[in-house]
């Protein structure tokens, strides 16, 4: 009876696979049916967790960067921090509001690349992908950074470690998104919901206890700050103007990920684009009491955060203990409410940990639909369309993990330098997006005569306008205040993308213009002869097989040609070619420095100058190997030989197989599901 392999998917049945594919099975699964991909569509339950992780995950690092940079000026600098922590809360609830009249506008799901490319042109839309892709890379890079740095704060014997945490974290996140382990949704949304959750209670928890006046300190409470050169008098003059702007600009990370519903309509339940809007509201509202709430609370229990504790913070006037650990800002303030190490310490941080993989996971997502987006409209190259085994964009989600992990090893996982590169991206996108709502309201005005239509039109532009120049100011102020200290590097990534983008594209365009199919295509596709070459080294059955292959396609004149590199050898195969009688020809090329390519591309060239509308088809026999080693040692000088042919016109390069005994446990079953042939008889089968 023949075999079944009822376990493995059709195409894969039967198969003893290569050492590679093997590897490649452990790593990332059996293939998934193209059916999985089918989900229902998401409801805001769900829809708010998913969409919303991002946004939410930067309440675990903004407040830090913003106390951060005001400590700069010292301990009386930090009070301003919840005003600043208002300020950013502000511009996210006005881009809200602008996103919600966009959405109804464009609810296709290509965000803010769409609004660009359609109201200001290709360049624009390049420009805001360009922009994304940078804020996602960054987006991994600093939540799997500042997740190290939390898990830190609940293992201090892990200090120093940060860098191969992250690390760590990047390459799991990889793996798991290969093997499209992220795909459940009420997982994803159980980690949001959770961090959510805890940090309302310790926000209430703490808020009550400020009140009554029972609040415990930070552990950096007792720390004083030592203000940096220029900032002794605190925030006076220009200077201290510039650095609370850059408190704002740095805080502005915590509007990363708004942009996350607009970009994925389609996967919403009817009505969609209102669905959408209501989730924004969501994400919003939650947000600035997360924010805000952690702001004031951080401010009471007076929380400190420097760049260099060592130099920056001084006990008594002499330095701090040499042990101690600067834990982020959402540690600090759950020591403070609910005590080191208790219980309800650790699932704050293991809560704040799971958000933060999971905004890192959503870039997953994100990342590679934007770039299958760009490849399908010819801005990226077209393998990034094509989904791999298990359902996922693979090559961009690989693409994606090498760039987050090189800038985490770069920076050494060091959230406050990742933070410097932040926003710009996004604040490119948001600012590109609002320019071209306004453009498309205008446009929308003038087609429109109804007078309450206009009326609506009207205060939709009134508002985009509002989120146009609040953005624009709020680009200026990063890029003004951190440029010097990161940003450039942000804004050099954005103009690369762009022009590896934009060179693609014209490359893509000019290959279909030099594909076309024109009145005189017809004319020349048929050669006027046909001129087969047989590549000999020894006379073995391969090589029969070839003569054979070459025969049977009844070519206009058929030679065979031999290399010359050693003359015994050459001397050989003509006697045993003369024994066997036979019928076709045999030219010898001289090698004088024993090359092999050289002659035959020599050899074509002088047939083709003979005859420049004839074909040349040259038959190379070659070994089909079942184990992968084996590959190393055979066909490598067929490989060189068509690398060098095929830039050569006017010819074909047909392989011809002779499958070693090795194979047979290598032939895979065909797709439509034969069975299996039993082992002993693989051999025999095949020949």
């Amino acid at each position: 009876m023949p075999e079944y392999d009822t376990d493995a998917p059709r195409g894969y049945r039967g198969s003893v696979l290569t050492f590679l594919d093997a590897l490649k099975r452990v790593l990332v699964g059996r293939p998934f049916r193209t059916e999985r991909l089918r989900q229902a569509p998401l409801r805001k339950r769900l829809a708010f967790p998913l969409l919303s992780s991002n946004a939410l995950s930067s309440v675990a690092y903004a407040p830090d960067e913003v106390l951060l940079t005001l400590a700069i000026a010292g301990v009386a600098a930090i009070s301003l921090s919840p005003l600043v922590g208002v300020a950013v809360m502000a511009v996210m609830l006005v881009i809200i509001a602008s996103y919600r009249q966009s959405v109804r506008a464009y609810p296709s799901g290509k965000g803010d690349y769409e609004i660009a490319s359609v109201n200001l042109g290709p360049a624009a839309g390049t420009t805001v992908a360009a922009a994304l892709l940078v804020d996602f890379v960054l987006t991994v890079a600093v939540s799997v950074s500042s997740a190290a740095h939390y898990v830190v704060a609940s293992l201090p014997g892990l200090a120093g470690q940060e860098r191969l945490l992250a690390g760590a974290g990047v390459v799991l996140l990889v793996l798991l998104n290969l093997r499209g382990l992220g795909r459940s949704r009420l997982g994803n949304a159980l980690p949001t919901y959770f961090f959510v959750g805890a940090l309302l209670v310790m926000i209430a928890v703490g808020g009550i206890a400020a009140a009554a006046g029972t609040l415990g300190r930070a552990p950096s409470a007792g720390f004083e700050i030592v203000p940096e050169e220029g900032f002794e008098a605190g925030l006076t003059g220009f200077f201290g103007a510039l650095l609370v702007l850059r408190a704002f600009s740095t805080g502005s990370a915590a509007l990363t990920g708004i942009e996350a519903p607009i970009s994925n309509v389609p996967t919403l339940a009817p009505p969609r684009a209102r669905n959408a809007g209501r989730i924004l509201v969501m994400i919003g509202a939650v947000a600035a009491v997360l924010t805000l709430g952690t702001m004031f609370l951080a401010r009471a229990a007076g929380v400190h955060v420097v760049e260099d504790p060592a130099e920056n913070l001084r006990l008594d006037g002499g330095p701090i203990p040499a042990d101690y650990i600067q834990n982020p800002v959402l540690g600090q303030l759950a020591q403070s409410v609910f005590g080191a190490g208790s219980p309800a310490f650790h699932l704050i941080v293991l809560a704040t940990v799971l958000v933060l993989l999971m905004a890192a996971h959503t870039s997953f997502t994100s990342f590679p639909n934007l770039t299958s987006h760009l490849a399908v409209d010819g801005f990226m190259p077209r393998q990034l369309r094509t989904r791999g085994d298990r359902l996922g964009f693979s090559n961009g989600i690989v693409a994606l993990g090498i760039a987050a992990l090189a800038l985490v090893l770069a920076f050494g996982a060091n959230v406050a330098s990742l933070v410097q590169l932040y926003v710009v991206g996004v604040f490119v996108s948001f600012t590109l997006s609002q320019l071209g709502m306004l453009r498309h309201w205008g446009v929308a005005l003038n087609a429109t005569a109804d007078r309450r239509v206009r009326l609506r039109l009207m205060r939709s532009r009134v508002l985009t306008l509002a989120g146009f120049v609040l953005t624009a100011i709020v680009l200026v102020i990063v890029l003004v205040t951190r440029f010097t200290h990161g940003a450039w590097l942000a804004v050099l990534g954005i103009g690369v993308l762009y022009l590896a983008m934009d060179s693609i594209h014209r490359h893509y365009v000019a290959v279909d213009r030099e594909l076309a199919i024109d009145p005189d295509s017809a004319a020349t596709a048929l050669p006027s002869r046909v001129h087969a070459l047989i590549l000999v080294s020894t006379l073995r059955k391969p090589v029969l097989r070839a003569v054979a292959f070459a025969r049977a396609s009844r070519p206009s004149k058929l030679d065979a040609v031999i290399v010359d590199i050693d003359a015994q050898q050459t001397a050989r195969t003509l006697e045993e070619w003369d024994r066997l009688q036979l019928p076709v020809p045999v030219t010898v090329l001289a090698s004088p420095y024993r090359e092999i390519a050289a002659p035959i591309v020599d050899h074509i060239k002088a047939i083709r100058r003979e005859s420049p509308h004839d074909l040349v088809v040259v038959y190379i026999p070659e070994y089909v190997v079942g184990r992968w080693w084996e590959q190393l040692v055979h066909n490598q000088t067929a490989l060189r030989i068509k690398a060098r042919l095929h830039f050569e016109p006017g010819v074909v390069v047909a392989s011809v197989p002779w499958r070693l005994a090795s194979s047979a446990d290598a032939v895979a079953e065909p797709a439509g599901g034969a069975a299996r042939v039993p082992a002993p008889n693989r051999r025999k089968a095949l020949e």
